[in-house]
């Protein structure tokens, strides 16, 4: 029927794309089957999960522009283009309700995050595809609508928890920037404390050095002085002993003096 549709060239590029990925989800899901790895079936799910939401952008990009054009159109293309648009929502649930199949066979609890729109009291595959046969065409509709809702939902839920976890991150970031910065200050406090330390120790060692020295010439100094008492005290107590040198600055004792007297024949004389 699609091949008799009357469309503009705008919405035959979009029901290509959408017959397009129709085929791909087809061709995955029958590989899927012949998949014994549980971890690469959860990545072609993954892969089919992406093609649903595209399938399901799609539809609704379809569904704007059929609605734009439905005034130009005579009423039976635009029920053609209806019906067309319901076939494509009915085949997107069948998928959908294939794809939970499979989740519930793997039990993968990480594809949680691309459910498309399924809850914990949400009939089986086997009743969807029996309550899908039995609705109408605008019911039909409607649960897909509401599906793709539920989808777009968990999408943006998704977003946040993301955006919530780059915030903390970020957070977490600035903080260990900090502590390290903080770090690279002490160890440049240390490193000059050390220099510091180092500095005195040498300055420690220079004045131990000074002191001892001078203690050194006081010895020295005390040493000559005693000498010289020494020698002053000798040269007093012993003036003719030539042996010592008479002390520089130091007058030489005065000799002794002999009492003269006459004696009285001297006299008489």
């Amino acid at each position: 029927m699609a091949t008799d549709l009357q469309m503009t060239p705008q919405l035959e590029q979009i029901h290509g794309e959408i017959r397009d990925n129709f085929r791909a989800l087809a061709n995955g899901f029958q590989k899927l089957d012949k998949i014994k790895d549980p971890n690469r079936q959860s990545k072609q799910l993954e892969e089919l999960t992406g093609r649903m939401r595209e399938c399901k952008r799609l539809i609704k990009e379809f569904d704007r522009e059929m609605k734009d054009e439905e005034r130009g159109n005579p009423p039976e293309v635009n029920k053609q283009l209806n019906d067309e648009k319901q076939s494509m929502v009915k085949e997107l649930n069948s998928y959908v309700a294939l794809r939970k199949t499979f989740m519930s066979s793997l039990g993968n609890k990480r594809l949680e995050l691309f459910d498309m729109g399924a809850g914990a009291s949400d009939p089986t595959a086997d009743d969807n595809v029996q309550v899908a046969s039995s609705m109408s065409n605008q019911e039909l509709i409607q649960a897909g609508n509401k599906t793709m809702d539920e989808t777009d939902q968990t999408i943006e839920r998704s977003k946040q928890v993301v955006a919530q976890t780059i915030e903390v991150g970020t957070g977490t970031a600035v903080t260990l920037k900090g502590q390290t910065d903080q770090m690279g200050r002490i160890v440049n406090e240390l490193d000059t404390i050390q220099f510091s330390i180092k500095k005195a120790s040498q300055l420690v060692k220079e004045i131990g050095r000074q002191v001892a020295t001078d203690k050194c010439i006081m010895l020295f100094l005390f040493l000559i002085v005693c000498g010289v008492i020494a020698i002053i005290i000798v040269k007093i107590v012993n003036p003719n002993n030539k042996s010592i040198r008479d002390v520089p600055g130091l007058a030489p004792p005065a000799p002794s003096r002999r009492l003269l007297y006459l004696k009285a024949s001297d006299y008489l004389e």
